[in-house]
């Protein structure tokens, strides 16, 4: 965007709380606050929320908090008895700190934008990852998108779509857990084909390495992992480089530690796609003529 980034203390006291103070005015301006809400989950959450009161109480005009990787977005529904919809909580927390509008990209369920009751743009990081994979001059002939689970087929399609149409397989799993996945059978032909699976989140890569390993039982030359968050928790390192995959291609929406780094990974830059968003929240533009 060619601008500096705004001058901010922030500090932690000894029983852990966390201080911020802002070292520069920012009365009548428009505020971006970037923080992705990854790991440390909770610590990056309480900053972001003390930051927004930061920047209200110092008579910000507007405070918009850009948060590449929203973290608790995967617990949007109650999927049993007594459960949290931690989701809602999260957005109720932002919206009373004092955040004007919220931009995110590629909430893992786009009914999560109902639970802010602030306008929220929402950014589809898809188009960085579709750039790069058009720029390996794979035939249109031998690609086949793959959903990884029957619940990221309306993704798919939609990644399928841009690529020239490309056919669409979809893998069915049955979770029996949390973090625990098991991959059942595959709807679609991939024989000889080159596979591109899409996801949203990467976390211990369970489902997208049975499902490259189902890929290449049922004959798939290639395959390719795409997906925009990469959370990579453990085991998730050692699945992925385990030689299945040709290559994963994630975005930077949240931090990759250089320990996570391993040789079939390559890491897209989402800067130029929030940079343009936020000039035109800025300017009170169109943000969605972006990803026709």
């Amino acid at each position: 965007m060619g601008l500096e980034l705004g001058k901010v203390s922030i500090k932690r006291f000894a029983d852990g709380e966390i201080y911020v103070q802002l070292k520069e005015s920012v009365r009548g301006c428009d505020v971006f606050l970037v923080q992705p809400t990854c790991t440390p989950t909770n610590e990056n959450l309480m900053e972001l929320l003390i930051m927004v009161d930061a920047c209200r109480r110092a008579s910000a005009k507007k405070v918009t908090a850009v948060i590449p990787y929203f973290g608790y977005a995967r617990a949007d529904r109650k999927t049993q008895g007594r459960e949290s919809i931690a989701a809602k909580l999260v957005a109720n927390l932002i919206t009373e700190a004092g955040a004007d509008r919220v931009l995110a990209c590629d909430l893992h369920s786009g009914q999560s934008m109902g639970y802010f009751d602030i306008p929220v743009d929402h950014v589809y990081c898809q188009p960085v990852i579709l750039d790069y994979l058009a720029s390996k001059s794979i035939s249109s002939e031998d690609l086949v998108v793959v959903s990884p689970d029957v619940g990221g087929v309306a993704r798919a399609r939609a990644f399928a779509k841009k690529l020239s149409d490309a056919p669409l397989a979809i893998v069915d799993k049955r979770r029996h857990g949390h973090n625990v996945a098991e991959v059942m059978n595959l709807i679609g032909d991939v024989k000889g084909k080159v596979a591109v699976m899409v996801d949203d989140i990467i976390d211990t890569a369970g489902t997208i390495v049975k499902g490259a390993a189902l890929l290449h039982e049922e004959g798939a030359r290639e395959v390719y992992a795409c997906c925009t968050h990469a959370v990579f928790s453990p085991p998730a390192i050692e699945r992925l480089s385990s030689g299945l995959l040709q290559e994963v291609i994630v975005t930077n929406t949240l931090p990759v530690a250089e320990k996570n780094y391993f040789p079939q990974l390559t890491i897209l830059s989402v800067a130029n796609l929030l940079g343009e968003t936020i000039w035109r929240v800025h300017d009170d533009s169109s943000v969605s003529s972006i990803f026709l």
